[in-house]
């Protein structure tokens, strides 16, 4: 369960009170949907099929796999098929071995999804992030759409990069350090200005595919 409508706008409403940048581009794109995943596994996957391509190529994949796998829901859909079948809906080989070590770590309770809960945002980031095929940026873009936890900032991702260069006019796209320092301002509601970012993002490209993650 990610942020509710809600949050987005108490969040972003909070915001524009104190960072003018925020309340224009609020007035000019107005404020995004809220985009939720469940809790668990089949949200981890979907992180991971996203990982390097476009939103359109994931939803190929995914949808591909649910219709040859059938429930994903369960890591024994994925740890009972074999590498040609996952190939031939799409996986790249390091892909599938990724998909198996998530199924894996699920499977055997080292993930344990109900212990993420009660984690802190960093501690939380760094068992997600022990998982082999698992950084950073997949952690963050779980607790943000999966758990709805409210500061979240995934500073590694380039249309939020490319949508804070945008909002605060600068001449480069920021790095993802560069990024986090420059959001140190918007906590704790960093999450609604993620989801924001990538909204905006869309709403002043000219191209309005493949823009943000899947939420």
């Amino acid at each position: 369960m990610g942020l509710t409508t809600e949050q987005l706008a108490a969040g972003l409403e909070a915001l524009a009170v104190i960072d003018p940048r925020v309340a224009e581009a609020l007035s000019r794109v107005g404020l995004p949907e809220a985009r939720h995943r469940p809790r668990g596994y089949n949200a981890l996957l979907r992180t991971l099929i996203a990982q390097q391509i476009s939103v359109h190529a994931a939803r190929s994949i995914y949808a591909k796999l649910e219709a040859t796998l059938g429930d994903l829901d369960s890591p024994a859909a994925v740890l009972t098929a074999d590498d040609e079948t996952l190939r031939g809906c799409g996986l790249s080989r390091p892909k599938i071995s990724y998909a198996r070590s998530l199924a894996e770590a699920v499977a055997s309770g080292r993930l344990d999804f109900e212990a993420l809960r009660s984690m802190d945002d960093e501690a939380a980031i760094a068992v997600l992030s022990s998982v082999r095929g698992f950084g950073r940026w997949s952690a963050e873009i779980y607790l943000l759409f999966a758990e709805g936890r409210t500061d979240i900032w995934p500073a590694d991702d380039l249309a939020l990069q490319e949508a804070v260069k945008r909002l605060m006019a600068l001449e480069e796209r920021p790095k993802a350090k560069a990024t986090r320092l420059l959001a140190e301002n918007w906590r704790p509601h960093r999450g609604a200005m993620a989801i924001f970012g990538w909204h905006y993002y869309a709403a002043t490209s000219k191209a309005q595919d493949d823009k943000a993650p899947i939420g």
